[in-house]
């Protein structure tokens, strides 16, 4: 058994200190690979969990332009209105859509509100009558109208169909065309939050 010396213990960690000295820059780089894969993880994370699409300062501005066109829905109309709050969270059950010829027919997955039905129903829209003069900013007020300016009766459930006329869809696209320069610099902060317009 050995013995405790200063002698050994000085050694020791003079050993320590040299292997530390020849080994720093793996030391360090494994730390900076570290920091940065948790770095991704973390902001892979946040952004997936949660998307903002609007809030009530864009809908301060945007009121002044809309107006009240109303369209019919499929839940029944003794349930009191709400004003639909504008997070959407991921839609993790497929929604369905329905075109009729005056309308699209807009039915709400898991997790889905009422602005994903508003994103649903101009996708489809655009889809069938593409305009490339349209930005994500655009896309956004779009939606937002829509959302607005829908009639609907209570909270939006897995299953609930909400009708979005073409007319509504083609006065929402005409009303953002008439956004003005600080308008759309406005939406770029939502539209940004948005990665699937």
């Amino acid at each position: 058994m050995e013995e405790y010396t200063p002698e050994s213990q000085e050694e020791k960690t003079q050993q320590l200190k040299r292997w530390f000295q020849d080994n720093l820059r793996i030391i360090v780089s494994v730390v900076i690979v570290v920091a940065i894969a948790g770095g991704i993880y973390s902001y892979s994370n946040r952004g997936a969990s949660i998307t903002t699409t609007t809030d009530s300062k864009s809908e301060q501005e945007n009121k002044a332009t809309d107006e009240q066109l109303p369209v019919e829905i499929s839940k029944p109309a003794e349930q009191a209105k709400t004003n639909d709050k504008a997070v959407e969270t991921k839609v993790s059950t497929p929604a369905s859509s329905q075109e009729t010829e005056s309308s699209f027919v807009e039915t709400a997955g898991k997790g889905g509100s009422l602005t994903t039905l508003a994103r649903q129903a101009t996708a489809n829209y655009l889809e069938k009558n593409p305009d490339s003069a349209l930005t994500k900013e655009h896309k956004i007020y779009i939606e937002d109208y829509l959302r607005k300016n829908v009639a609907h009766s209570g909270r939006i459930h897995t299953g609930t169909s909400v009708e979005f006329s073409k007319d509504l869809v083609q006065k929402a696209i005409s009303q953002s065309k008439n956004l003005n320069d600080k308008q759309l610099k406005n939406l770029q902060k939502y539209s940004a939050r948005v990665s699937n317009l």
